[in-house]
Parts: structure tokens; C-alpha cells; sequence
């Protein structure tokens, strides 16, 4: 099994958004993939608490997947492209880490 994990840090306003909605927005769309793309077989998607550290990453996302091919699978989904369109469009740094347990 392959885990995916993800953080973003957002900007404070983008697409007429604060950095709270657009996490909101972020989440829904990244949750709305379960449905659509079969090979992801598990996610989770936190926003940060807002008054919690600055350092802090905005949103993380944890996805599970049963084989390395799967997360480009995932990567390459025109559904998830459209997601990651949108992050992109708010998003100031990433990091992300790919593990096998």
C-alpha cells in the first residue's frame, strides 16, 4: 500500500476567497474524488485549526493507494487535474511525502 500526504499553506485571499473558504473549497472538491476516481481507496482531508501557529501548513491530505502506478493514476485524473487547478490558483508553498507500509 502507497500513502500519499500532502500540505498546503493558501494564500490569504485568492478567487475572491479568504484562505478559510478556499480551504472549505478545497476540501469538498478533494473529497468529492472518492467517488470518482476508483483507485483511490482512502483519503482524508483536515483543514489547520485558524488560530493555531502561523508555521503551520492551511490543509493536509492523506490518500491510500494499493500500488505506486495508482498515484499517477490519481495524479493524471482530468478530475483531480481540475482540483489541483484550483489549489494551484491559491496555494503559496506544498510539501508532500509518498511512502509504502
Amino acid at each position: 500500500m502507497i500513502k500519499h500526504v500532502v500540505f498546503f499553506r493558501l494564500k490569504e485571499n485568492a478567487n475572491g476567497h479568504t484562505k478559510l473558504e478556499n480551504a472549505q473549497i478545497i476540501k469538498d472538491g478533494l473529497l468529492a474524488l472518492k467517488d470518482k476516481i476508483s483507485v483511490l481507496k482512502s483519503e482524508t482531508v483536515g483543514i489547520n485549526i485558524p488560530n493555531s501557529k502561523k508555521t503551520n501548513f492551511d490543509l493536509c491530505l492523506i490518500c491510500e493507494f494499493e500500488k505506486w502506478e495508482d498515484v499517477d493514476t490519481y495524479q493524471n485524473h482530468p478530475e483531480h487535474l481540475k482540483v489541483a487547478e484550483y489549489i494551484q490558483s491559491c496555494r503559496e508553498d506544498r510539501a508532500a511525502v509518498d511512502y509504502e507500509f
